[in-house]
């Protein structure tokens, strides 16, 4: 983060220009940039159904990571490739000096949720994965918001960098965790991001530290019914330790979660399986509390190999601290977002709403709720994890939702994947544009926002304060989404 002359025993006035000319100036180049994402809304949507086609899982996003290094090109930016050993990965940068304003881009999607653009349940032929977080749009959006800030630089004259970061892999692959710990965070002093949702809000909040990892058993095949007493299941040990961890959850601190997913088990009943792997999530909001519990179920696994006479190894997969939020930042965020407003729908937009809320099974929120913007507010913890927090523990760092998907629909389902991919998705995704290159005008044009910002993140995380990334010195896990089959040749 960029080391700030902040003097002592002044009041720092979080918003507000210091002049009529300058709060005119600061008008007009929202309005400038406004404009700039309106005049190119179809191409913007364009390009994040680009994406949502494509539907690229972590670590493998060629395609969408090129689309959107591409537009950023053309559009004047400097793009350095492949940074952090990340093959995907990429920063984008445009402007001179400080101050540097960073803004996340992410566009992986997850497997086993393919979908079509229907209101009802319609995998696609031949597609394995969907866009069931609407980081297609994430992608597109912030790309969009960093063009139309260049061009606000470039004509103003403004003094600052812009620069977009191409982070791959948020789910579950903590690409970012990489990029932090490369200090390609180290100079900016704030970083602006969004996430698609079903409601559109600018509200604070926190989230829970992650770490994660595969668990692999290695035993000895037999025919299971010839020959029993000559095998040594690996199935057994992934169960002996998954029937202990769930033992475990009674006696872990409030807020842990601990989940997981058998991903080889065998091939055959008859067949003692000699592989067997379990993929292991651990979340806490406190990062040391979340080392210990993490320390107790490798324990588990270790007395579950021994008692099964299996051997055992495991793999940080990656890992995530919490949520750093930041209300000076939020509430100038909100501010913006206000102004743009929520999304309208028109007549078949409403009826295809109406038509996927019949697949939920609790009652949903009005249609008409998607054209609404909450009201800031300071919340607690949320109960997922993501790898903006790495980020925020190094720069102020603040986000928003945008109504992507119809009102009720819950992240990471089909219904999430087929709202993202009509214009439902590439409405919020303009509006979540717009927001975000306004906000990044309120802080090149107001030095007492990111000095305001600055104080509070410094703050909150105290005067003792060390980063510490969870995935210690491990290279990027390229393979995460490999099937677990190829551990079986020992990679």
């Amino acid at each position: 983060m960029r080391t700030m002359q902040l003097l002592c025993g002044v009041a720092v006035a979080l918003f507000g220009p210091s002049s009529i000319g300058q709060a005119a100036g600061v008008a007009d180049g929202k309005g400038q940039v406004q404009a700039h994402v309106e005049s190119r809304r179809a191409d913007y949507g364009a390009l994040a159904q680009q994406i949502w086609d494509l539907a690229e899982v972590g670590y493998q996003e060629v395609e969408s990571s090129a689309l959107l290094q591409s537009a950023l090109r053309e559009a004047g930016f400097s793009v350095r490739s492949g940074v952090a050993g990340i093959p995907t990965a990429f920063v984008a940068e445009s402007g001179k000096g400080g101050p540097v304003i960073g803004i996340l881009a992410e566009f992986d999607a997850l497997p086993g949720l393919s979908q079509a653009r229907e209101p009802v349940r319609e995998p696609r032929p031949g597609v394995a994965a969907g866009h069931a977080c609407g980081h297609h749009l994430f992608g597109a959006g912030s790309t969009a918001a960093a063009i139309a800030v260049k061009d606000w630089l470039d004509a103003s004259g403004t003094r600052g960098t812009v620069r977009l970061y191409g982070t791959p892999a948020e789910e579950g692959g903590a690409g970012k965790v990489y990029l932090v710990r490369d200090g390609l965070f180290d100079d900016v002093d704030v970083v602006l991001h969004w996430h698609p949702a079903d409601a559109n809000g600018a509200g604070i909040y926190g989230m829970l530290a992650n770490k994660s990892a595969k668990f692999r058993f290695r035993g000895v095949s037999a025919h299971a019914a010839a020959a029993p007493e000559r095998a040594r299941s690996a199935l057994d040990g992934v169960e002996a330790m998954n029937h202990m961890a769930n033992l475990l959850r009674e006696h872990v601190p409030e807020k842990t979660r601990i989940h997981y997913v058998i991903t080889a088990g065998g091939h055959a009943p008859n067949v003692t399986p000699d592989f067997a792997e379990v993929f292991y999530y651990v979340r806490h909001p406190d990062t040391v509390t979340l080392h210990g519990i993490f320390e107790r179920l490798v324990a588990a696994a270790e007395g579950a190999a021994q008692g099964t006479g299996t051997t055992m190894d495991f793999e940080v997969i990656h890992g995530a601290n919490g949520l750093v939020p930041n209300e000076a930042l939020g509430r100038a965020l909100d501010a913006n977002l206000q102004d743009v407003g929520g999304v309208s729908y028109t007549a078949e937009e409403r009826r295809f709403a109406a038509e996927l809320q019949k697949s939920f099974d609790r009652k949903v929120s009005p249609i008409e709720s998607a054209a609404e913007v909450a009201e800031f507010e300071i919340y607690g913890v949320f109960p997922g994890s993501t790898d903006v927090g790495d980020v925020s523990h190094v720069v102020p760092t603040v986000g928003f939702s945008t109504a992507a998907w119809v009102p009720g629909t819950p992240p990471h389902s089909w219904q999430a994947v087929a709202s993202g991919g009509t214009e439902i998705g590439n409405k919020a995704m303009i509006n979540a544009a717009k927001t975000l290159a306004m906000t990044a005008i309120d802080l090149f044009t107001q030095p007492s926002l990111i000095e305001a910002a600055t104080l509070e993140h410094r703050k909150r995380l105290g005067p003792d304060f060390q980063f510490r990334s969870l995935v210690g010195d491990r290279a990027p896990p390229l393979d995460y989404r490999a099937a677990a089959s190829s551990e079986r040749s020992g990679r």
